[in-house]
């Protein structure tokens, strides 16, 4: 079986998704590219609890099964697309996260208005049209609408989050669902401050004091 780590990181991954309420049961799925040019996918339909290494696919660039006796997440076509349009990305996850997935009920962004979602997701997160599961249109408007974000809200429906290995994408869909949690309780008290293109420019720059050496 090749690459056992990966997997066993994915399914880690998975598990912690679990842990922060990001899924429920069997929802959302991890992907993640390999130097082969191959993709490791998550299957369909299966407990994260109980997965092994081995139950994880290892699809081509088409969705081709190469490795594995499962059949892969039933969003591998969306997956791809992102991968396929997307050479810097190295990981995407999917989740069905409550509270970002209400900021897309009411809003067409949520904005770049914590330092947390800025040092996430880089930017405002987009809020992109509905589109129905398991299709592939959930990757090109993931790809068409997310700009410079490391993630979009998929209204109706949840978060596709991504970066360029398995922790940047798995910290975009934690801390953005910790922003979402704050944005909400603040508009409901009233209206929104929100942080200037100087202030949001400052906190995006570059720091080399927060990360061990």
């Amino acid at each position: 079986m090749k690459y056992e780590a990966e997997r066993n990181s994915m399914i880690q991954a998975a598990l912690t998704m679990l842990q922060y309420r990001l899924i429920a049961l069997a929802g959302g799925n991890v992907a993640l590219r390999m130097p082969c040019g191959n993709f490791l996918v998550t299957p369909s339909a299966m407990a994260y609890e109980t997965m092994k290494p081995e139950d994880i696919v290892l699809v081509d660039r088409d969705g081709n099964t190469v490795e594995g006796a499962r059949r892969p997440s039933s969003d591998m076509k969306a997956l791809l697309y992102i991968f396929n349009h997307k050479p810097e990305v190295g990981a995407v996850i999917h989740t069905h996260q409550p509270y970002a997935t209400a900021v897309g009920l009411v809003e067409d962004e949520l904005p770049g208005c914590l330092v947390t979602i800025l040092d996430a997701c880089r930017t405002a997160v987009p809020v992109a049209p509905f589109t129905i599961s398991s299709d592939e249109g959930m990757g090109k408007l993931t790809v068409e609408y997310c700009k410079d974000a490391l993630a979009v809200i998929l209204r109706n429906h949840g978060v596709i989050a991504f970066g360029g290995n398995l922790d940047e994408a798995l910290h975009s869909a934690i801390y953005l669902e910790e922003s979402a949690k704050t944005y909400l309780a603040a508009r409901s008290l009233g209206p929104i401050h929100l942080l200037t293109p100087e202030e949001i420019e400052a906190e995006s720059a570059p720091r080399d004091n927060y990360r061990q050496p």
